[in-house]
């Protein structure tokens, strides 16, 4: 299915934007009450096994029970993300994404028109889980590289300009 190939895709560009990023830069804020690196790595960490892969699986094999409520919001500060320890957290992130990708990659003719009613959307399908794991997976690409971006501007001194 080409959704788990982007999936996988993905993991070598997460890895790739993250790996080696020294601390000054995954712990820079361009605004206070925005998210750095290392916060977006340990959220990342959290939806890979606690919504996308959980609720994925939830929707695939048991979708008439309840959901385990969750609330990634507040886990920033309830898990103090900006205490935990970068290069860890990356490499966490990563052998998690592996971990979906084999699970993924694993399943037998799964119904992936199995629905699930979620409390505030309604329903959901395991498909639909699925697309919004990748669109998560874009949003937060487009939010470390916009981040990058923030970064260099505020530390390079130099006119940025000419790059458009």
């Amino acid at each position: 299915m080409q959704i788990i190939q982007e999936l996988a895709r993905n993991k070598a560009v997460f890895q790739s934007l993250l790996e080696g990023v020294s601390r000054e830069e995954y712990l820079w804020k361009p605004q206070p009450e925005k998210w750095c690196l290392l916060e977006i790595v340990a959220h990342l960490y959290d939806e890979e096994r606690e919504d996308f892969r959980a609720r994925t699986r939830h929707t695939l094999e048991t979708p008439d029970v309840p959901a385990t409520p969750i609330d990634p919001e507040a886990w920033v500060t309830e898990r103090k993300y900006i205490k935990r320890n970068y290069d860890v957290m990356v490499h966490k992130f990563l052998e998690e994404r592996e971990a979906s990708i084999q699970w993924l990659n694993s399943l037998d003719n799964p119904n992936w028109n199995n629905i699930y009613q979620h409390p505030q959307i309604g329903a959901m399908s395991a498909k639909l889980f699925l697309s919004n794991w990748l669109a998560h997976d874009c949003r937060h690409i487009q939010q470390i590289i916009n981040l990058k971006y923030e970064y260099l501007k505020a530390h390079c001194g130099e006119d940025l300009r000419y790059a458009g």
